[in-house]
C-alpha cells in the first residue's frame, strides 16, 4: 500500500517536497515513480528512482526542478518540487514495480497511492 502526502494550494514559484510512505511491502525492492494527471488529461510519468539513489530518471519536462528521492530505512520516497508553474498543477500519484527500469508508462506499475493535489495559482 502506498499513501501520497504533500500537496497543496501555493503560488508560482513556490516549493513543495511530496511523500510516499509504503506499508506491508519491500519497499527496498521496487522502482519508485512519481506520475501526474491533470484535468482532462492522460496521466504522464514524471520521475522514477531504481532502489539504489543514484538511479534516477526524469521527463524532460520537469528535469531542472523536479528531484525524486527515497529513504528506504521510513520506507518513504519523496519528490522535491521547485519553481513551480500553473501548469505543474495536477493530481500527483506515486507508484511502484519490480519488474523493469526506467518504466514511464504507468502500466509497468502494479502498485500506487491515491494521488495528493497540487494546485499553483499564478
Amino acid at each position: 500500500q502506498l499513501q501520497a502526502s504533500g500537496g497543496g494550494l501555493v503560488q508560482a514559484g513556490a516549493s513543495l517536497r511530496l511523500a510516499c510512505v509504503a506499508s506491508g511491502r519491500a519497499f527496498t525492492s521496487y522502482t519508485v515513480g512519481w506520475f501526474r494527471q491533470a484535468p482532462e488529461k492522460e496521466r504522464e510519468f514524471v520521475a522514477t528512482m531504481k532502489r539504489t539513489p543514484d538511479s534516477t530518471h526524469y521527463a524532460d519536462s520537469v528535469k531542472g526542478r523536479f528531484t525524486i528521492s527515497r529513504d528506504n530505512a521510513k520506507n518513504t520516497a519523496y519528490l522535491q518540487i521547485n519553481s513551480l508553474k500553473p501548469e505543474d498543477t495536477a493530481v500527483y500519484y506515486c507508484a511502484a514495480q519490480a519488474n523493469r527500469y526506467p518504466a514511464v508508462s504507468p502500466t509497468s506499475y502494479g502498485y500506487w497511492g491515491q494521488g495528493t493535489l497540487v494546485t499553483v495559482s499564478s
